[in-house]
């Protein structure tokens, strides 16, 4: 016997849920896919009517396994009016997850009568314009394992999602950015030293964080910002005709200048623990991320659900 496509995993799933879920939680316009340290988007949710799901709950989602990724759905109303289902944690790659895996739940949202996808991210900063705690708003991406062919569409079409070829030159909508860029200027303190960019989103498969020399590729190419998730989802969205926005925590600043010769002057005499330090200077790890994940948080709280009332008001 054949096994199910993923329209028919993603109607058991939506099945499933409506089982259960309160009758004003049934169609969510938003889904928000929460990444690591900025589970606290769950808090915003109005406390008044909401519903969790933990991933194994549900049939065929994805589950995650990383620190910082409580993995749940939430549903329930941001702002108090806008009906939205939150992914607290992803599921990766790099977990041993397929790609299509990945981004699974995309097709569950769409099925859930979802029209608007918000993808969040910690990523490591690339541009030497960035700093740390910094948000950028993504407009592009690079996806190398995509273009090598490690894709999330690969394989039969499935047409009640959408075509075949699905250009992804308009995948970050206009409008919404354009909303958020109004939202920052009322949520965000002129006096805050974090700023917000506009950049391009390099996905690399991980779980390791990059080399020097990959950080230079990958800023040559033209990112911004690198990480581990978000594209494949970007993908998925945009196939099923999803509008979407995406942004990225600026959680630790990668680091592009060359490894040091073993023969270089200044190394001569340095005792090996001294040789450890230069070599460690700026080396990035989880625990900085969740740390800075928990330091903007608030920030990009506000950012996300006053972009969303902004846009669903003057919809």
């Amino acid at each position: 016997m054949a096994d199910p496509s993923s329209f028919q995993r993603a109607n058991e799933a939506v099945a499933h849920l409506r089982n259960t879920l309160p009758e004003g939680l049934q169609k969510p316009q938003v889904a928000i896919v929460c990444g690591s340290g900025l589970g606290g988007l769950a808090d915003t949710i109005h406390p008044d009517l909401r519903a969790e799901y933990d991933y194994g709950s549900i049939p065929h989602f994805p589950r995650s396994t990383v620190a910082g990724h409580a993995g749940k759905l939430v549903f329930g109303f941001l702002g108090q009016k806008i009906p939205a289902v939150l992914m607290v944690g992803r599921a990766h790659y790099y977990e041993g997850h397929s790609i299509d895996q990945v981004a699974f739940p995309i097709r569950v949202f769409k099925q859930l009568g979802v029209d608007t996808v918000v993808l969040t991210n910690a990523a490591g900063g690339l541009n030497s314009d960035y700093s740390v705690g910094d948000l950028v708003l993504l407009n592009d991406h690079l996806f190398l394992a995509g273009l090598a062919g490690t894709h999330p569409l690969r394989g039969p079409n499935e047409e009640e999602f959408g075509v075949r070829f699905p250009p992804l030159s308009d995948a970050y909508d206009l409008e919404l950015r354009r909303h958020v860029h109004q939202a920052w200027k009322t949520v965000i303190f002129p006096e805050s030293n974090r700023k917000l960019h506009e950049g391009v989103y390099a996905f690399v498969g991980g779980p390791t964080y990059e080399t020097r020399a990959e950080s230079r590729m990958l800023r040559m190419l033209g990112a911004d910002v690198v990480g581990m998730s978000t594209v494949p989802e970007i993908v998925v969205a945009r196939h099923c005709g999803l509008r979407l926005l995406a942004f990225s925590l600026v959680t630790n600043k990668a680091v592009l200048s060359p490894v040091p010769r073993g023969d270089e002057d200044l190394l001569q005499g340095k005792a090996a623990d001294e040789l450890t330090a230069i070599l460690e200077e700026g080396k990035a790890g989880h625990e900085e991320v969740l740390e800075a994940g928990r330091a903007a948080a608030l920030d990009m709280q506000k950012l996300v659900v006053q972009s969303l009332v902004n846009a669903f008001h003057q919809a």
